[in-house]
């Protein structure tokens, strides 16, 4: 009997490890960050229709990320985690590929990032984790700046786990 209370109660322990594991925010945004990076080196160049909004297009290598959504969803898949990239343009960020579904649900491309503590660390250059209202959900999130070879702030990774 001593066996199985001891058994049980480690199955317990590994299972909130495990959990806790899982909804790392800052696990998740660093592999998000890697699945991009192993594509290429962030850049803009040009720009693309995005929710029938014209937004500078972003690229990592040769991989346009507006209205492609085969990362975010990767990331959905590994994590169960909202992921989304933003691009600079003028002083707001755009959502241009995301996991984040509206109301409607449809993805909520062509929205802007919101006037919070996150846009107020990332227009910096600033990483942000912590907790956030995305699109009317509470979530715990981590947002991370991306630059380009130069240096410029072209962007904005996004990753949330719903709380």
């Amino acid at each position: 009997m001593k066996s199985i209370v001891v058994l049980t109660a480690a199955i317990a322990v590994l299972g909130v490890f495990s959990s806790a594991h899982a909804y790392d925010p800052k696990a998740t945004i660093t592999d998000l960050d890697a699945r991009l990076a192993r594509i290429g080196a962030p850049r803009l160049e040009g720009s693309d229709t995005v929710a029938g909004k014209p937004v500078p297009a972003i690229y990592w290598g040769d991989r346009k990320i507006n209205n492609n959504y085969d990362v975010v969803d990767a990331v959905r898949k590994a994590h169960g985690a909202t992921a989304t990239v933003f691009v600079k343009d003028g002083a707001e960020f755009v959502r241009v590929s995301t996991n984040v579904l509206t109301p409607q649900g449809k993805r909520g491309i062509g929205t802007q990032l919101a006037r919070n503590k996150a846009y107020e660390a990332v227009i910096k250059g600033d990483s942000y984790c912590g907790p956030i209202d995305v699109l009317g959900t509470a979530f715990d999130a981590c947002y991370h700046p991306v630059k380009d070879a130069a240096g410029k702030l072209i962007g904005v990774t996004y990753i949330g786990h719903k709380k």
